[in-house]
């Protein structure tokens, strides 16, 4: 009898998880699993503090992908469906600025100029005119890019600010990938095209609005990715959490397996596969070969840049913000677009899923930071970012920093790849990687890529989908897009 083939897989979250579900059930190959934490998700795993379940960032379970839906919907039916678990909230996040709140993605309409006033109104209208008729010759950084879509004037009131906390430098030092990676078919005349159609664009724009419904897990993101880790190891799948993968043992143009090191017993292994995925961060995995890649190679995963990520959880008794006439928000997220305060964005955990707080009668919140490892507020005390967390969204009108009752912090390192530092050269990484033929890489950060969830999700199905059609030829797994559904299946 011929012996099962196997895959060694690096990393637990979306990506990993859904490699190793469909080649055991496409495929009839066996997954090893390496997961250097206890947790399954990575960054898109719950968080459980006293009751009260933090989702790192927020993952709306999402996708235009019908293969990525289906898919999510066959681990966690509906709420009342036979063994559901799916919410179906409707999509709320705005952004705040100067104490009040705008249409996120932004629409020029009456609201939204009434809040502006007519002076800034109108320069944001002349603004506009003068971009669309007379457009930046050149597109390289994120705020030529901008610009170019907004004119100055929208661009600095509601994107300049929250961008650049989110990657620690000024947007004309950001590459322009990232407005085309996630600014998608948004502009100027999109947001009042928006306005006019009752905020909802025309249809064909491709931009996700307010009041959207979109799937959530109950309790969290992680009770997803634990019900598929739970699917994965009841068909024959293997996941070992703990271990650190830290080599990659090469034959030639062949990945034959991963070393790694279990943290709690110093016990190293060496897993041997036919297959290797690797969810890990490029940076660290270009070190990891047995044969070192060229030096021009090292040289551009070394100067590859990465965000860190502060969740900082605090049960309060209420909010100070209301919508007016309206009663209590329900958004999901609020961008906070003020420069005088270092935090990003808050969650409004309750209104993701009321499951997803220890008492519903108190407000469950959480303020996010961006920052780099070297950055001080990455290296603050839990007390002292609480603290900071806790002003600041006293200093907004969020809440009474008095009517706080518990905080809590989460740190998430390597949370955002970033299009800074070598990123221009990121192609002489893909092109050394891809000579192994059985050497995967998918999600995030396997790829270096700000993806969605089911982006991550789709990159795995098509390295899933090169294994079971025997092909080298990885383009499809760095253009899988949920835009067009595209996920490289043939």
């Amino acid at each position: 009898m011929e012996e099962r083939k196997r895959a060694i897989i690096i990393g637990a979250g979306p990506a990993g998880l859904t490699a190793a579900y469909e080649l055991l059930t496409r495929a009839g190959i066996r997954p090893i699993v390496l997961e250097k934490s206890q947790y399954m998700g990575g960054i898109a795993r719950t968080v459980n503090y006293k009751g009260n379940r933090i989702d790192i960032g927020g993952h709306r379970f999402f996708s235009k992908s019908s293969r990525v839906t289906e898919w999510l919907l066959n681990m966690l039916p509906l709420e009342g469906c036979d063994g559901g678990g799916m919410l179906a909230p409707q999509r709320k996040s705005r952004i705040y600025h100067r104490g009040r709140f705008f249409d996120y993605p932004i629409t020029l309409g009456r609201d939204t100029l009434a809040n502006l006033g007519a002076w800034r109104a109108f320069k944001i209208g002349l603004s506009y005119s003068r971009s669309a008729l007379f457009p930046l010759e050149h597109e390289d950084s994120l705020e030529q890019f901008f610009i170019n879509r907004f004119g100055w004037e929208l661009y600095s009131t509601f994107f300049k600010s929250y961008t650049e906390k989110l990657w620690g430098v000024p947007c004309g030092q950001i590459g322009a990938e990232w407005g085309a990676q996630r600014v998608k078919g948004l502009s100027g005349w999109v947001a009042l095209r928006g306005a006019l159609h009752g905020g909802r664009g025309s249809g064909d724009s491709g931009i996700d609005r307010s009041g959207e419904p979109f799937l959530y897990p109950k309790f969290g993101p992680g009770q997803m990715w634990e019900e598929v880790a739970r699917r994965v190891g009841e068909l024959g799948g293997e996941i070992r959490t703990g271990w650190a993968a830290d080599r990659i043992v090469t034959d030639g143009w062949r990945a034959k397996g991963v070393g790694a090191t279990n943290a709690a017993t110093g016990e190293r292994e060496t897993f041997e596969g036919d297959y290797v995925f690797s969810t890990a961060p490029i940076q660290e995995l270009m070190r990891w070969f047995d044969a070192a890649p060229p030096g021009n190679v090292l040289d551009v995963s070394d100067n590859l840049v990465y965000r860190d990520f502060i969740t900082v959880g605090i049960v309060a008794r209420g909010l100070k913000i209301h919508d007016d006439g309206k009663g209590p928000i329900r958004d999901q997220w609020i961008y906070v677009q003020e420069p005088d305060v270092r935090m990003g964005r808050v969650q409004i955990y309750n209104n993701w899923s009321p499951y997803l707080a220890a008492d519903p009668s108190r407000v469950w919140l959480g303020a996010e930071y961006f920052c780099g490892g070297s950055d001080r507020i990455w290296n603050r005390s839990d007390e002292g970012l609480i603290a900071l967390a806790t002003r600041e969204l006293g200093k907004i009108g969020m809440i009474d920093p008095a009517d706080v009752l518990d905080a809590t912090v989460v740190r998430m390192e390597k949370a955002y790849p970033a299009y800074l530092g070598a990123y221009r050269r990121i192609g002489e990484i893909r092109g050394y990687v891809d000579r192994y033929e059985n050497l995967f890489l998918v999600g995030r950060n396997g790829l270096h890529r700000y993806n969605n969830q089911d982006h991550s999700m789709l990159t795995a199905m098509a390295a899933v989908d090169n294994v079971i059609a025997g092909r080298t030829d990885k383009r499809n797994i760095w253009e899988a897009n949920p835009e067009t559904g595209r996920s490289g299946r043939s």
